[in-house]
């Protein structure tokens, strides 16, 4: 799949999705996590719960950074082309299971025999546990919303 990056759109939905906290916190999974849905920092580091506060604008700069891995993994691994509604949702969902996840995921599987399969949105939906609760259910609706076009 040719390279692409995250439109604003595309930036804006994985920011609401992800949330905004400026401190350290636990996500649902008990991972500690800063600005926006970041577990690790662009130097590599974890972050941990007693990190000092960052700016919004540093949270912005920092997702930036780091969604490069993300878009290009989800590039690398696609072997079908996509809109780039689809390639946002796909870039979303890997950046909040992991690439490793990712790449072993149904989704991608789907995505790879045909791109618009309708049951990519069972497999969007598959990703709903966090904690051992159903509680990603939403963001993988509104993901799969988000890859459909609507």
């Amino acid at each position: 799949m040719q390279t692409k990056n995250l439109s604003e759109e595309g930036l804006n939905f994985l920011i609401k999705e992800e949330g905004l906290s400026l401190r350290p916190y636990r996500c649902a999974g008990g991972v500690p996590t800063i600005g926006i849905g970041c577990t690790f920092y662009p130097d590599g580091r974890k972050v941990k719960l007693g990190d000092p506060p960052i700016t919004r604008e540093e949270a912005i700069q920092m997702l930036k950074i780091l969604l490069k891995d993300f878009e290009s993994r989800v590039c690398k691994s696609v072997r079908q082309e996509l809109n780039q509604r689809q390639f946002e949702a796909l870039v979303s969902l890997c950046f909040n299971i992991g690439t490793s996840a990712f790449a072993s995921s149904m989704v991608l599987k789907r995505v790879n025999v045909n791109p618009n399969d309708p049951a990519i949105k069972q497999a969007f939906e598959a990703w709903k546990m966090a904690a051992g609760k159903p509680i990603l259910l939403g963001r993988r609706v509104r993901e799969w919303r988000w890859y459909n076009g609507n």
